[in-house]
This record gives structure tokens, C-alpha cells and sequence, in this order.
């Protein structure tokens, strides 16, 4: 039987598929989602929640895990505002079910967590595998699976074994690589062949920095101009720490992609923290020195780990002060990386310091590139204040600093593995006002908006995680501000979702219905 249309018919049914087919296209996108035709977001993009160990598993050297540096460090006098400490922080290792139910009926289809190093390898290599360990996130895992979402592991989120720390002082020591690769090898042993989205470590940047040279971060070490710390060197040892986290993410990298790779078909990449800079003028200066600031940041890992070699601007500036890679290593750090995870959350101006004066403290010194950060410019915000002292709501800077990316490394597959708005609990904060968090709707509106403009444009990006599912322990400032999407009660432990998590799981529908709509058409 045939079918005939008339002129008329023929040109509104033209139409139609015109309209559905630009509407599809990223390209063609102006919108945000709003309808059934217009996302970014295709049907594999990955909508998920982010966490990490120390900050929510709790069980505190229970079924044969070990002390790690943060165990101990929280349990010094003075070193978190709060006083409190990770020992039972959300108590997510025994309440993951629920957690997972949270995360189920959001819709996310994909969940980060890290591993504890230390409930795996208590004493590190020097020890036994810990069968507990290895038990609990196995249930972990297959929970997840069986409700659909994706595990996205990190090896080393800030936690390592003490044990590691105290035989030879773990990052300023090349034995640490050993130690790293024989981590990296039990877990992708006993776990690779459900997980498919490995990452190396979380923010290694933010680590080594707050570790080595303000000393915020155990072991707490730094010179005396640029904290308070007992020993070390804020001039050398954060560039020491810096290159063997990098050799160890090699090293991982190398054993996957030998090993487990082909077999297992998964991928691995590490979780930079991604901060966007403005120049604080026209000048040429504060725009040399913006690239010096992305240099001492955040291509200080990169570079090495996709291009072999360190950014130029860090050699000319550090020299000798630079540790070297040699000929062997250059050739396994080229290209090591499968796809590359952000952090994200806020944007400062830089102010040139090495042309021009600047009176502003250990901020201005050769171990940041001589590049000032504020979020001022002639007394006004670069973006919305918020309670978090760091965080200035500028969506902008998600667009600008995934373009970035995209244009420097190449279009490297990209993961936006944590984003999100904190908000400081005072003491007249109410809980009806807690869980009404128009603020962070509003905040992840804004940047998943901006997000999906650097999409359009041609950036390869694969997931957004939302930082964080619960309120949890926030390092340093503790349980003082929260992330979640879920409110936590830290007396009993009661999640409650907030708006934020009723706004994200309607979002998340709604851009899987278009998705859909346009992979059907």
C-alpha cells in the first residue's frame, strides 16, 4: 500500500524533521534544556554524585582497616576548625544501601567514590591484603550495578596508609611508586572487571600544595614563611611530591593498559582540581601571568602526563628546583591518560608579580609562577559571593576553562567529576532553610548551562558528578559547611534530600527524554 501527501502535508512534515534534526544537533543549540529537543547531554552522559572515603565511609579501624595520614591528623589538637574528625563522618560504609536509594531515585547513572588505601592495604605493601576490605566494596559495587550505575573509582582521594608515612615519608620518596603500583594492582584485580572508570588520584594539585607547601594537609610540612609548620620546605618539596605522583600515576597507567585493559575494556584518567583565571587588567603582564598561574596549578600535572615534560614557564622559573624526568619515563608519561576529570567550582583574578610590585605575602614567590589570586577587581566580586570564603558563583568560568582544555590538550575526553555549592552552617541556620537550597539550584543550573555551551562547541564531555550526594566531612573546615544534596543530621545520621535533589533528578529526566527523542529520530 502506498502513501501520498499532499504539497502542504509533505512541507509541514518536511518541517518537522528539519526542526528535530538541528534541534538535536549541539551545534544548532541555543536553549538550556527546557525542552524535549534541546540538550546537550547525549543518552551515555553520564548524570552522577560524587564522595570520597575518608570524607564518608566513617568506620574508623573497624574489619582490619589501618590507621591512614588523616586518621591521625584529625586527631591532633587544632588542625580541623571543628575539632571533629572522619571517624564515623556520614557513616556511608554502613549505610550505603540507603545511599544508594538516594542515588537511585535521582536518576544518576553513575556514581565517584574512592577507595580507602588503608582498609585495603592496612600496611601498605609491607602487609596483607585486608579481605574485608576487599569484600566491602565488591557488595559496593555489585549494589550499584544492580541498580544501573556505573562505578567511577579514584585510588588516592588525599587518604594513604600511615604506615606508608612514617617508613619513608611517602610522597618526597620515589619508593612510594612501588608502593602506589602494587595498590593500583589489587584493585584493579579484584574490582576491573565491573569497573570501567578508573582515575588515578583526586585533585593531586590541591594535594601537594596544601601537604607541601602551606602545610594545611598531613604531613603538615612547610617553611616558616608560608605557614606553621615544625619542618620542610615550601621552595622544593611540593615540586618532590609533585613528580612522584605523577611517576605513580605512570606507573598505574602503564600496569592497566598492559595488564587489564584489553581484558577488562575500562579506562583510566586522573581528577585535576581546574581553577579559571581572569586577568585582573589588559596588560600583557597580568595576562603572561594568568598563563604562569595555569601553569603552576594545573598544567604542572598535565603537561607532563599528556605532552612529557613539564609547562615551560615552571622551567624557566624553578630551574634546578625542578626535578627531571628521564628518557624512560618521558616515553611512559606521554599520552597517560584515557580522558581527564575536573573539579570545578569557582574563578579568581591573577595580578602579575614578577614585572610588577606586589605586597601581598607568600602567594607572590617563585613556587606559584609570581602570579597574585583575588577574587576583587577595583572592589568588585568576580562573581556572586558565597558563605565558602573560595567560592564565587561564576558560570562562566566552567565554559572558559573546558574550552581550555579542550584546545590545549586536544579535546581529551573530559569528565566534570565534581561541582558544586557549599553553604557555611551558622549558628541561626535552620533546617527548613538548609533544605530549601535555592542557592546551590540556582548554582548547578547556571553551571550545567554554561557546561553544555563549551558541548556545543566541540568539547568532548562525557559526565557531570555533582559534589557532593551527602553533607560530610569537609577536611579541614569539618562538618562546618555542606555540599550535599541530602542534608545529614550528624547527631543520628538522618539524610533528608533537600530541593537540590529533586531539582537535579528532573533535570536529569528531562535531558534523557530529549536525548532520546533525538537518538530515536
Amino acid at each position: 500500500m502506498g502513501f501520498w501527501f499532499d504539497q502542504q502535508s509533505l512541507f509541514v512534515l518536511q518541517k518537522y524533521f528539519l526542526v528535530l534534526i538541528l534541534s538535536c544537533n549541539p551545534f544548532f543549540l541555543k536553549g538550556t534544556a527546557d525542552t524535549n529537543y534541546n540538550t546537550p547531554f547525549p543518552s551515555n552522559f553520564l548524570f552522577g554524585t560524587a564522595s570520597s572515603s575518608y570524607q564518608f565511609e566513617g568506620a574508623y579501624l573497624s574489619y582490619g582497616k589501618g590507621l591512614s595520614n588523616w586518621d591521625v591528623f584529625t586527631h591532633e589538637p587544632g588542625n580541623v576548625v571543628d575539632g571533629s574528625n572522619g571517624d564515623i563522618a556520614v557513616d556511608h560504609y554502613h549505610q550505603y544501601l540507603e545511599d544508594l536509594g538516594f542515588m537511585d531515585d535521582i536518576g544518576v547513572n553513575s556514581y565517584r567514590f574512592s577507595i580507602s588505601w588503608a582498609r585495603i592495604l592496612p600496611k601498605g605493601r609491607f602487609g596483607t591484603v585486608n579481605r574485608a576490605g576487599i569484600n566491602h566494596y565488591n557488595k559496593l559495587i555489585n549494589a550499584l550495578l544492580l541498580k544501573g550505575i556505573e562505578p567511577f573509582v579514584t585510588l588516592a582521594h588525599f587518604d594513604i596508609p600511615q604506615e606508608i608515612e612514617d617508613r619513608y615519608g611517602a610522597w618526597l620518596s620515589p619508593e612510594i611508586q612501588k608502593d602506589f603500583k602494587y595498590y593500583a594492582d589489587v584493585c584493579f584485580k579484584a574490582f576491573g572487571d565491573r569497573v570501567k572508570y578508573w582515575v588515578t588520584f583526586n585533585e593531586p594539585n590541591v594535594g601537594v600544595i596544601r601537604s607541601y607547601r602551606s602545610g594545611v594537609f598531613p604531613p603538615a610540612r612547610c617553611s616558616g614563611s608560608f605557614g606553621n609548620c615544625s619542618s620542610g620546605d615550601s621552595e622544593k618539596e611540593p615540586f618532590i611530591a609533585a613528580h612522584n605522583k605523577i611517576l605513580c600515576h605512570a606507573a598505574a597507567v602503564h600496569l592497566y593498559r598492559t595488564k587489564y585493559q584489553k581484558r577488562h575494556g575500562g579506562s583510566i584518567g586522573i581528577v585535576m582540581n581546574a581553577v579559571w583565571y581572569e586577568p585582573i587588567s589588559d596588560s600583557m603582564e597580568d595576562k603572561q601571568a594568568v598563563a604562569r598561574a595555569q601553569a603552576f596549578y594545573m598544567n604542572w600535572f598535565l603537561d607532563p602526563i599528556i605532552l612529557g615534560r613539564y609547562p615551560t614557564e615552571m622551567q624557566e622559573i624553578l630551574g634546578s628546583n625542578l626535578p627531571a624526568f628521564s628518557k624512560n619515563e618521558v616515553k611512559k608519561l606521554k599520552n597517560g591518560l584515557d580522558f581527564l576529570g575536573i573539579n570545578h567550582y569557582s574563578s579568581f583574578y591573577i595580578k602579575d608579580c614578577m614585572f610588577s610590585s606586589c605586597d601581598q605575602g607568600p602567594g607572590i614567590s617563585k613556587t606559584e609562577g609570581f602570579a597574585f589570586r583575588t577574587a576583587q577587581r577595583d572592589g568588585l566580586f568576580i562573581g556572586k559571593p558565597t558563605t565558602v570564603d573560595w567560592l564565587y558563583v561564576y558560570p562562566q568560568g566552567m565554559e572558559k576553562i573546558v574550552m581550555y582544555l579542550k584546545e590545549r590538550y586536544n579535546n581529551i575526553p573530559m569528565y566534570i567529576t565534581e561541582n558544586g555549592l557549599g553553604e557555611v552552617e551558622h549558628q541561626n541556620s535552620t533546617i527548613e532553610g538548609l533544605l530549601n537550597d535555592v542557592k546551590r539550584v540556582d548554582y548547578m543550573s547556571s553551571y550545567l548551562h554554561a557546561l553544555g555551551t563549551a558541548m556545543r562547541n566541540g568539547a568532548d564531555v562525557r559526565g557531570y558528578f555533582a559534589w557532593s550526594l551527602l553533607d560530610n566531612f569537609e577536611w579541614t573546615d569539618g562538618y562546618t559547611i555542606r555540599f550535599g544534596l541530602c542534608h545529614v543530621d550528624y547527631s543520628s545520621l538522618k539524610r533528608t534530600p533537600k530541593l537540590s535533589a529533586t531539582w537535579y533528578k528532573d533535570y536529569i529526566a528531562k535531558n534523557r527524554r530529549a536525548a532520546r527523542t533525538c537518538t530515536d529520530a
